[in-house]
């Protein structure tokens, strides 16, 4: 079994590198275990296609580092948060026992963040019912519950709850969002219908946002995080 540090379950293939991908290399840099398990395959996107964006997904894991990447198969803009779905993000949270469970922000410009937070959420508590009975590769999991679940910010501007410094790894959360050429800005793109999410001030909007919230915490570069728990710290000069 491979036990994670981090487990991260965004709805999209490029949802975690938009929100969280500086703290997800931060946190390997520092010997932790990170992984990603996408809800969906982002089937409903505009520009390219399932096997451009696994392939891209991939290339991103290997950027970050990831110990794991895998994808729930979920349909892209039709999940619902149902037992069937849930039960589906109970056996991933069972399969790699994360002690830190990071997900979308609980509303954003695109419906599916909102209802795979909730979804997430919710499967993140039921996780540590032992009366639900869950199995995989034929045996029975073991109850388990993240002691925390992160959501990122990573589109409407929500304050946070709290920053995380990514100065120092800015390049290389830049560098896996390229990595979705199909999505993001790319010249090599221009033949394709431009959305939203594809103009060169989306990013700028991205750099901007770290921006704002590195300067409340004066560095350069960070990354905000929401929690319906009240978190603690051990000293009061732990806090920026």
């Amino acid at each position: 079994m491979l036990k994670l540090d981090i487990l991260v379950l965004p709805v999209h293939p490029d949802d975690a590198e938009l929100g969280c991908s500086g703290t997800i290399v931060k946190e390997i840099a520092l010997g932790r275990k990170v992984g990603i398990v996408d809800l969906t395959r982002g089937e409903l996107g505009t520009r390219g296609s399932v096997d451009i964006r696994n392939k891209e997904a991939e290339a991103s894991a290997k950027i970050l580092g990831l110990s794991v990447r895998e994808n729930l198969d979920l349909p892209d803009g039709f999940f619902e948060n149902t037992r069937e779905y849930q039960l589906k993000v109970i056996t991933a949270i069972r399969k790699f026992q994360p002690e830190i469970v990071i997900t979308n922000a609980y509303h954003d410009r695109h419906p599916d963040h909102g209802r795979a937070s909730q979804l997430v959420g919710d499967a993140a508590f039921l996780s540590g019912l032992r009366k639900i009975e869950t199995s995989i590769d034929g045996g029975p999991q073991e109850a388990w519950r993240p002691r925390n679940v992160l959501h990122f910010i990573q589109d409407n501007y929500i304050r946070p709850d709290i920053v995380v410094d990514v100065t120092a790894y800015w390049d290389k959360k830049v560098e896996s969002i390229h990595a979705f050429g199909s999505q993001f800005f790319n010249p090599n793109w221009k033949d394709e219908p431009q959305t939203y999410i594809s103009s060169p001030e989306f990013m700028a909007v991205i750099e901007a946002r770290a921006k704002e919230f590195g300067k409340s915490i004066g560095v350069k570069y960070a990354e905000g995080f929401l929690s319906k728990k009240i978190l603690g710290v051990n000293s009061l000069f732990d806090l920026k």
